[in-house]
């Protein structure tokens, strides 16, 4: 391929910037899986000081209603946050995000090592503010396992920059 096609095809999967106005609401994205691994809850566990028994010990968390250990509720929100931060629409917003706003979060069923975790994400609300040249954009996140189960649901709002024309 020359140079120039080359310049071409790198132009064409380029994303520009994205705005407040552009997120167009009811628009889904579903990111690729990652598998979390027990190196992910133990990794984990000393990053945060987090060492609950239920996520860190085999032992202990046989004895559970879970049966095994569990990863870190935490961790799985980590996840799914990076997991979305590589879909176009968030690449597109980098350079627009002014702040995350508030985030709520929901889990709905636990995660373990071995299961695999994508996330689907909806552009769910667009809330002007007072101010012209930012809005709020609410972005709801359902990560789920390998069986299709959902495991959490996260609703973001994020402080987006307007186009200004």
């Amino acid at each position: 391929m020359d140079d120039r096609a080359m310049t071409r095809l790198e132009r064409a999967l380029s994303i520009s910037q994205l705005f407040f106005e552009d997120c167009d609401l009811g628009s889904e994205f579903v990111t690729p899986g990652r598998t979390i691994l027990e190196s992910d809850i133990a990794q984990f566990a000393g990053l945060s000081g987090d060492y609950n028994r239920l996520h860190t010990d085999a032992q202990f968390s046989s004895k559970t209603a879970f049966g095994k250990p569990v990863a870190h509720g935490l961790l799985v929100l980590s996840i799914t946050s990076g997991l979305t931060a590589r879909l176009p629409l968030l690449k597109g917003l980098e350079g627009s995000i002014l702040g995350l706003a508030n985030l709520e979060c929901r889990w709905q069923a636990p995660t373990f090592a071995g299961d695999t975790i994508s996330v689907r994400v909806t552009v769910a609300d667009r809330v002007e503010t007072s101010k012209s040249d930012r809005g709020v954009i609410r972005l709801d996140r359902t990560a789920f396992n390998q069986n299709g189960d959902d495991v959490m649901f996260s609703e973001w709002k994020l402080l987006v920059k307007r186009r200004l024309n």
